[in-house]
This record gives C-alpha cells, structure tokens and sequence, in this order.
C-alpha cells in the first residue's frame, strides 16, 4: 500500500477494525492461500463473508470509521471487495504477527489520527445472521468499554463444543448494566468439562471480540506488552508520512507474535478489568466443511454442495465476479447425518448425487 494522508474523524459512535488474515487451509480446497475464506461468497449470498462482516458494521462506524488490516498479498483483493472503505484505513501488514500485532497496530493509528475512541475488533470470517441483535448487543459493549474495561463479547453456547474457548462471567457491572466481569478464560476443553462448564449457566463461548478503549487497551499492552506497545506506536507515527514504508520494514519483524487473548485478555481478567457482554444472537466461525455445510441447505438426496469454483484453481478473480460459465467444478459436498445421527461425510467427486447443481 501507498503512503497515504490520514482520514477525517468518522461520523459512527465506534471504530470497527476488521483483522482479515488466516492461510486459507480449513476449508481446503474451497479457500487457499491465495483465496482465503473471507475473500469468498461460501453462504451463495452474493456478499463475501468480509463484506457481510462490513455491512454489519457500517450502521455503527460510518464509512470512515471501519479499519481493515489484512496481509500485503490480500490488501488489492480486500481494497477491490470494499470500495466504500476508505484507502487509508485499509492497513497492510507485511508478514502475520498473531492477532494483538494486528489489533494494536489499528488501535494506534486511530488513536495517532483522532486521540483516544471505542474500537471492537471482528474477524472478516464468521457468520452472524441476526445483524440488529448483534449492533444491540455492541452498543451495550461500548458502554462498558467507555467505563474503561476491555470488553468482549461472549457467544451463548448451543452445546459442550470442544472446539472454542470458553469465558466464565461473574456479576453484573453496576455501571454498564447487560455487562459481566469475567471471572477467567479457559482454553478448549473436553466434552466433559465442557459439558460442566454449560451446567453451571456462567459460561460462553470465545468468539474472540473485543471492544475498548484505545488508551486502555494500549496502556495494558505498555505494561504488559512493552517491546510490542512501543513497536506498534512508533509505526502508527509514521503510518501517514513517507517514512512509513522504512519503519515498518525495520520494526514490524521485532514485533513480539502473541494473540490477544495471552496478550491482553487473560491477565487483564486475572485484576479484574475484562467485562463481557452475553450475546444471543447466532454465530458461526465457520471452522471446517462440515461448520460450513450446516450452514447451507441440502438438496433432496441430503447432499450440500458447498462451493464451486472455476477450472483454474488460482483464480484470480473475486467471488463475486465469477461468472456462471467459470464455475463448473465442483470442489467438495457434504451429506448430512440422517435420523439415526450418522457421521457427515465428505465426498470428493466431481458430483454429489442426483439433484447436485453447479
């Protein structure tokens, strides 16, 4: 990306920054390295899971509020799929730092730009259906993140899944009603403890969202955090002057790769300044093919055609602008578990059955 001049102030209440990363391998051979999921329309929506994640946000961030950080080799892509975003709030890193690298990078840019605002963090990734619920459900974040906490936003588990993480609430904060402290953050766990975990009520799943404050959030990465804190500081400094090409080549590979919940959430909630805000509306993250197929509806035989893509596999256009000629093979299905609770298995054949469509 160019150098480019900073951005007016943005008009929404919340500054939204969107990390827009991963190595495309989990849904293989639907996303690829080149072609990583956030980059694909995979629900047949006619939108992206990154512009679905956008169109989201905007009624909270106005246009100039939303941040996309993504890798150098996604940056053309992601510009490409948001022409609302504006080109100086589209910031490339030059190699994957884990999440708190990418986060705090945005953070200081803003709050280099326009003093101390409400930033939440969303991956371009998931699915969220319910887009009133899930603003309604910020709002009541923002208000606990203005009150000075880092503030996540916890996933009402449907079951003891041994995939996420897990966050135990304790009581109710008096000055941001909706919102809890959090007791701790687990790491996945078994069923059975998972299971446990459910039982008590106090539980929910780690979606990874975070809304804060920009001063506090990097005044716990000072403390905490301090080689990656100055790092991201002194490249926010320079992000808008011609310097910011050399800064970034000398500091960004010191930066210290730790995700944010290590970083930042875990010792934070251990003195007692996390809160979490229970969310009730639907998610996914879209994890693996069988995530994705639960996702779509099954054709008559119980067979989800997931995706199709085009003959070349590196294709470089996006999802939306493939036209219905270049979409002629089919890259994976799933059949869905019957009454008697079968395993859901993956077929790779270049067709699922009769009434598989392309």
């Amino acid at each position: 990306m160019t150098d480019a001049p900073a951005v007016p102030p943005p008009a929404g209440d919340l500054v939204a920054i969107v990390p827009a990363g991963g190595a495309g391998t989990r849904l293989w051979p639907l996303s690829r390295r080149s072609r990583p999921k956030f980059l694909l329309d995979l629900l047949g929506s006619g939108r992206t899971l990154l512009q679905a994640t956008t169109d989201r946000l905007l009624p909270l961030t106005g246009t100039g509020g939303l941040y996309v950080v993504t890798g150098i080799a996604h940056a053309e892509a992601v510009a490409g799929q948001l022409p609302e975003l504006p080109p100086a709030n589209l910031l490339a890193e030059p190699s994957p730092r884990d999440s708190m690298a990418a986060i705090a990078l945005a953070a200081a840019v803003v709050e280099h730009r326009e003093g101390p605002r409400v930033v939440a963090s969303f991956a371009a990734d998931h699915v969220i259906p319910d887009d009133d619920a899930f603003r309604a459900t910020v709002r009541t974040a923002m208000t606990a993140a203005e009150a000075g906490y880092v503030t996540t936003i916890g996933i009402t588990a449907t079951g003891p899944s041994t995939a996420f993480g897990y966050i135990e609430r304790g009581v109710e904060l008096p000055e941001a009603p909706g919102a809890f402290a959090v007791a701790r953050f687990v790491e996945k766990p078994d069923a059975e403890t998972a299971a446990g975990y459910l039982a008590t009520g106090r539980y929910s799943w780690n979606a990874g969202m975070f809304v804060v404050r920009t001063d506090v959030l990097l005044g716990h990465l000072d403390r905490l955090q301090p080689t990656l804190a100055a790092g991201v500081r002194e490249i926010a400094a320079a992000w808008d002057t011609p310097d910011r090409s050399a800064v970034l080549e000398r500091v960004w590979p010191a930066l210290t790769r730790i995700a944010i919940n290590h970083a930042i959430a875990e010792p934070v909630a251990a003195e007692g300044g996390v809160a979490v805000v229970p969310g009730t509306f639907g998610w996914d993250d879209v994890g693996d093919v069988d995530a994705l197929a639960g996702l779509l509806e099954a054709n008559d035989d119980g067979v989800v055609v997931l995706r199709t893509v085009s003959e070349t596999d590196d294709d470089a256009e996006s999802p939306g602008s493939e036209s219905p000629r270049s979409r002629r093979r089919l890259s994976g299905c799933v059949r869905r578990a019957g009454d008697r609770g079968a395993r859901r298995r993956r077929r790779r054949s270049t067709g699922c059955g009769r009434g598989a469509h392309t």
